[in-house]
């Protein structure tokens, strides 16, 4: 597949990091090389003023440079070497037959700024197109580095795609054959773990699809009690033991798209059911005046609430760690503060901000 085919953000990411690292690398390299470069210049163009200055000396025919005579201060003051201050660039000569005065001649420092400015903008102008040319050879660079990694995160998607079509089929088997045992021999509770583990399934299998494959996000009217009741419905006859509660008020309504927040409700419910201790609880409500719904347990708790939401991080050996990022991811794309809180041995407690 052709570079020119739409990034994931993970690629674009990665892309990102490389030609940064790579360009300011370089450019950081690049950039100090030029100030010493500038400071050869400066000294180069102090050397020819004090060469010009010499020449000067000697005819006096000055168009460049000033000329005054200046009492000896003291006997420190050396002769023919080029001096700086405040006002000009300047270099002492001595007077035949005067041991009272020495011959300046010096070039104001507004002049000598005007020189030192032509050299910074000539300077300045070859750092800028050196500076292009590195930003091109970084981009180079970084597709170059990264192109067999996109390479294998394409195909490793792409073989993922396609167990996540092909699990379809068997799972639907299973779905109509625990259907009709159920019918033949009646409902009982390995008949109810049986069905449990297939909804697993099909939320992993939901959970993955997310996490692959990005859908475009369409805003829509819900109404927001009847969903809830739906997806807790759903998922309260795999876990006959314990008790739900739903507080939602009547009427209320929220726009976002129904499919991602369905997900969303259902990674939620799952983790809260699943961890959840023995004739626990699970509540759910929503309080309308700052449009906030909650799923609240009773379980085990989370003991760093902080990096619930990290992409692989779990504290149990169930699942594979993807359920709350996907929420988190989800909820960003909706434009939902999410936020959890959590005590061990005391439950959890999840915050959807609309």
């Amino acid at each position: 597949m052709g570079l020119g085919t739409v990034l994931k953000w993970v690629e674009r990411e990665s892309l990102l990091k490389s030609f940064m690292l790579f360009f300011l690398s370089m450019g950081v390299l690049i950039g100090g090389l030029f100030y010493l470069y500038y400071k050869q210049e400066q000294l180069n163009l102090d050397r020819a003023i004090e060469l010009e200055m010499n020449s000067c000396s000697f005819t006096l025919k000055c168009d460049a440079y000033q000329i005054d005579f200046i009492p000896k201060v003291d006997n420190t003051e050396r002769t023919h070497e080029l001096y700086r201050d405040e006002k000009a660039l300047y270099v002492l000569y001595p007077i035949k037959k005067s041991d009272d005065f020495f011959l300046r001649i010096y070039l104001p420092l507004e002049a000598y700024a005007k020189q030192l400015s032509t050299i910074q903008v000539h300077l300045f102008g070859l750092f800028l197109v050196v500076l292009l040319l590195v930003a091109l050879l970084s981009l180079g660079f970084s597709i170059y580095a990264l192109h067999p990694l996109r390479e294998a995160l394409l195909l490793t998607r792409e073989f993922i795609k396609d167990i996540l079509h092909d699990l379809n089929t068997p799972i639907a088997t299973m779905r109509l054959n625990l259907s009709l045992i159920q019918k033949e021999f009646g409902d009982d509770r390995r008949m109810r773990r049986i069905e449990r583990a297939i909804e697993n399934i099909l939320l992993l299998q939901s959970n993955l699809n997310g996490y692959l494959f990005y859908h475009k996000i369409t805003q829509e009217w819900i109404v927001l009690e009847q969903l809830i009741a739906e997806r807790v419905e759903m998922i309260e006859k795999n876990f006959p033991q314990l008790r739900y509660r739903v507080d939602i008020p009547k009427g209320s309504r929220i726009e976002t798209n129904q499919e991602a927040l369905i997900r969303i409700i259902d990674n939620l419910l799952s983790n809260a059911s699943k961890y959840n201790r023995e004739n626990g609880e699970v509540e759910v409500g929503y309080d309308p005046r700052i449009r906030e719904l909650f799923i609240r347990d009773t379980g085990k708790g989370i003991a760093d609430p902080k990096r619930a939401f990290e992409r692989f991080y779990k504290e149990h050996d169930r699942g594979i760690g993807i359920g709350l990022h996907i929420v988190k991811k989800l909820s960003k794309q909706l434009g939902i503060e999410v936020t959890i809180e959590s005590k061990l041995e005391m439950g959890t407690t999840v915050y959807l901000k609309f």
